[in-house]
């Protein structure tokens, strides 16, 4: 956007604020004003006052001499100007390639005619009009890093923020700064929690004071002034909503992510919604993120080595690896099996011609194995896993070897994982990252994630399982007759060539390949999914964690085999019953990387592992 594309926005803005201003006073303070007369475009209640707000946004952007792109609360996405108003998508219109230049809009106008609607009908002077203007990409869809100008009025006080890309920030056409607090515990925290969410309750104890004004728009402008030290809105605001404040805080040098302290990059759209935790500093911002995401960092003295052993650049990484941790200070134990491998690689006279071909095989790692001495005395270091006794495990390999070590590690230890397989989705980053996390988390720059495990119970023995647990026939190409309970009601009774039960973990696993939901780690359930089952009507479903899951063979004469993550394998009977439930134990992850479980979904299985591989239709 030029400076003179710059200036028509400014006006267009301008003028958008004034009229919608003049236009709501008569109705404000009026609860008729506040009577529901349809849902708006982004699913939420609209009322009077809210169409009379959004028509005069309408009438400014319909009547210029710019055709410019509108995505509204109510109307949801436009395209206005000279005189003409036309509905579309905004995201199917940015891949337009038929536009000439003057059929191409100039703006992209991000409004919120009115955030705060309930506090202008009982006349609370906290409520006002939000308006962000964005370049329109060439060839790509438009995200939050294309706004360029950001302007939000307080209708019930006058104030009246402004910002420009680059530029800096003004309240009331004078510069403004955020607080310069770095305490928690002195902090004014404004937003919106939601209920039952343990760890937003420990930030607001830890709080100075909390508010809740009821307008996001002007809560998070609120942070750049310096009225706030923090806003943070858990249940997800609209795009439109923190268009312009987001512009207004990272203008005046405060931090405005995700829950996971990721930067917000999210897609123009009526739809779109994001988590937002803003701060005035860098310093109080990590704070929050670590509370609302419970990262109580320990410090890391102790770490434990596993490695797949069927194949030379794991074992000869792991080498490397334990190298990094020993001169760094830290203590390692090494699993038994590894540090057998490692002993028999030192007296090999073979050696150099072993890293040499595993160099050419592996060439991610060919640098960081090269000149590996095998100096440490590996045997002092070995201990069985069900001994280890670390503060974290580094496991090299893909998610089968994950899954087996966590099942015989007798204690809560927190596991990284370096994936060495094909997609590894439940280990934590690539080999070429390896030395960079690393060096983090010695730093303490870490959080942990905890996963359900599952407890499998048949004839007073147990079992556990992290992904799933697979039920078959023991003879090929035979069905199964099952009877699924849960909390003691029969819920199905069908044949099948298999059934699943499911943890969340396991839902991007065999779980999905047979057409069960992917579901987030965050969620408290579990999913039961039949297995190409002889009627129709059985479909997966999900059911509560807390539940209890039975499941008996109803037909005599054949033995089924049920299988805990691909590791364990054990028979079962006609009339045996087997039962599922959550563990009293879980698993946790050492996790560096603040990416949502979607996006690594769409990293994993879409983008990545073996997607890529072409294949016929």
């Amino acid at each position: 956007m030029n400076e003179k594309e710059k200036t028509i926005a400014t006006n267009l803005a301008y003028e958008i604020i004034k009229d919608v201003g003049r236009a709501i006073r008569p109705y404000v303070g009026n609860p008729e004003s506040g009577e529901q007369v349809k849902i708006g475009a982004d699913g939420t209640p609209t009322s009077f006052i809210d169409i009379i707000a959004e028509n005069e946004v309408i009438n400014v952007l319909k009547k210029s001499p710019y055709l410019s792109y509108l995505i509204s609360e109510e109307i949801g996405e436009l395209k206005l100007g000279r005189g003409k108003s036309e509905e579309i998508t905004l995201t199917q219109e940015l891949r337009r390639t038929d536009l000439s230049e003057d059929e191409t809009p100039h703006f992209i106008f991000l409004v919120d005619p009115l955030d705060g609607t309930s506090n202008a009908i009982k006349e609370i002077p906290a409520y006002g009009i939000s308006v962000a203007v964005a370049n329109v990409p060439k060839g790509r869809l438009a995200t939050l890093d294309d706004v360029e100008l950001g302007f939000i009025s307080n209708f019930g006080n006058g104030n009246f923020f402004e910002a420009e890309k680059g530029k800096g920030c003004w309240l009331n056409n004078e510069s403004v700064k955020p607080s310069e607090n770095t305490s928690i515990r002195n902090m004014s925290l404004g937003g919106f929690t939601k209920s039952s969410t343990i760890t937003a309750s420990k930030l607001v104890d830890n709080a100075r004071r909390m508010r809740v004004l009821g307008s996001v728009v002007l809560e998070l402008s609120y942070v750049a002034s310096g009225k706030y030290d923090a806003f943070l809105d858990l249940r997800g605001s609209r795009i439109i909503d923190i268009a312009a404040s987001k512009l207004i805080v990272e203008e005046v040098g405060g931090i405005i992510t995700n829950k996971y302290g990721e930067k917000l990059n999210n897609k123009l759209s009526i739809y779109e919604k994001t988590i937002v935790v803003a701060a005035n500093n860098k310093i109080l911002h990590n704070q929050i993120i670590d509370i609302l995401n419970d990262n109580e960092s320990d410090v890391i003295g102790n770490v434990g080595i596993v490695s797949r052993l069927d194949e030379y650049k794991s074992i000869l990484y792991s080498a490397k690896i334990i190298d990094f941790l020993l001169m760094n200070g830290i203590e390692v134990e090494i699993e038994k099996g590894l540090s057998e491998k490692l002993e028999s690689l030192k007296d090999n006279p073979d050696i150099k011609e072993i890293i040499k071909k595993t160099q050419e095989e592996a060439p991610e790692i060919a640098d960081q194995i090269e000149g590996l001495t095998f100096k440490t005395n590996y045997k002092k270091l070995s201990k069985k896993l069900s001994d280890f006794d670390c503060d974290m495990a580094i496991i090299l390999g893909g998610d089968g070897t994950l899954l087996r070590t966590q099942s015989k590690m007798t204690k809560e230890i927190p596991i990284f994982g370096i994936n060495m397989g094909t997609v590894g989705f439940l280990t934590e980053i690539e080999v070429k990252d390896t030395f960079k996390v690393l060096t983090k988390i010695l730093k303490g720059e870490y959080y942990v994630e905890e996963r359900t495990k599952l407890i499998v119970s048949h004839e007073n023995h147990q079992y556990s399982a992290l992904n799933e647990v697979v039920i078959m026939t023991k003879s090929p190409a035979k069905m199964l007759h099952f009877e699924v309970q849960v909390d003691g009601e029969i819920v199905e009774e069908f044949r099948a060539d298999g059934l699943i039960i499911s943890t969340p973990s396991g839902s991007t696993a065999y779980s999905m390949s047979a057409g069960g939901p992917i579901l987030d780690p965050k969620v408290g359930g579990f999913i039961i999914i039949p297995i190409c089952p002889y009627k129709l009507g059985v479909r997966p479903f999900v059911i509560s964690d807390n539940s209890e899951i039975i499941v008996k063979l109803l037909k005599k004469g054949k033995k089924a085999v049920f299988v805990m993550d691909g590791q364990i394998n054990e028979e079962a009977e006609y009339q045996e019953e087997i039962k599922f439930k959550k563990s009293d134990r879980n698993v946790y992850f050492i996790r560096t990387s603040k990416k949502y479980f979607y996006e690594k979904v769409k990293e994993k299985l879409i983008e990545g592992g073996i997607h890529n591989v072409p294949r016929c239709l």
